[in-house]
């Protein structure tokens, strides 16, 4: 069972994690801060019933700072990329660009989202909540209307179905947090490298948008200990932090 009729049952996930589906136009990541700010339980998973797209997002509760729990980012990108790996066909290449994008064959097919209840980077957070928009059908007749977008299905992920996606993003995203958590973010940081297109290359040989104030000559030297952007430009290594690429600023 695929498609509309498949999206009618609710994704089955493990057993720390509590789905809560709603309405298509409602947007999960918005729902999830009102949840956070509600103080709702942790590890609540909103997704939106939209059978062309898989819009959840999860509510976490950290137990360290802002500047070291934002890395469970890297958890969250990093179970899509296996999910995707685990469900798709065996040529679907996933990589990730800094600091939330996800490409799919090249070419951008997602996103991922933060907030947290705190803007400061020393303090732990109320809640932190991350979101992944990720394009599963195309809404065009036309695939290459825009070169440098795709969808899942255009890249050979025909039948796979919102809820199969969020069950398989779910198990694979605990194992990764549990890492995480265990071992803190040096593996997840090697893993999510591995994946990263930019590393390396000057700014115009990027493959992602970024929206980030940096120069022409900027070059993406890697990640810092705690996942921010190091950047070569005019001789001197500057750094863009993790922590200040939230979506919905405190």
């Amino acid at each position: 069972m695929t498609g509309t009729e498949d999206l009618l049952l609710a994704p089955q996930l493990p057993p720390l994690l509590a789905p809560r589906a709603v309405d298509r136009r409602i947007d999960p990541f918005f729902k999830a801060i009102a949840a956070g700010e509600a103080e709702e339980e942790p590890g609540l998973v909103i997704h939106a019933e939209d059978p062309g797209a898989m819009r959840l997002a999860i509510l976490l509760a950290p137990e360290t700072p802002l500047r070291e729990a934002i890395g469970a980012g890297f958890a969250v990108s990093l179970g899509l990329a296996d999910a995707l790996g685990a469900l798709g066909p065996p040529e679907l290449a996933v990589h990730f660009t800094w600091p939330k994008g996800i490409l799919v064959n090249r070419a951008e097919a997602g996103r991922l989202r933060v907030a947290s209840s705190t803007g400061d980077p020393d303090a732990i957070p109320d809640w932190l909540v991350f979101a992944l928009d990720v394009a599963l059908a195309r809404k065009s007749e036309d695939p290459g209307l825009d070169p440098t977008r795709t969808t899942l299905e255009d890249e050979g992920c025909v039948g796979l179905s919102t809820p199969r996606l969020i069950e398989s993003w779910s198990r694979h995203f605990l194992v990764w947090l549990n890492r995480f958590m265990d071992e803190g973010l040096r593996p997840l940081h090697e893993a999510w490298c591995a994946r990263c297109m930019e590393i390396g290359k000057p700014l115009e040989e990027w493959p992602g948008n970024l929206s980030l104030p940096h120069e022409k000559s900027s070059l993406f030297l890697g990640l810092d200990e705690r996942g921010g952007m190091l950047l070569r430009q005019d001789g001197e290594t500057v750094l863009l932090p993790l922590h200040e690429q939230l979506d919905h600023p405190r």
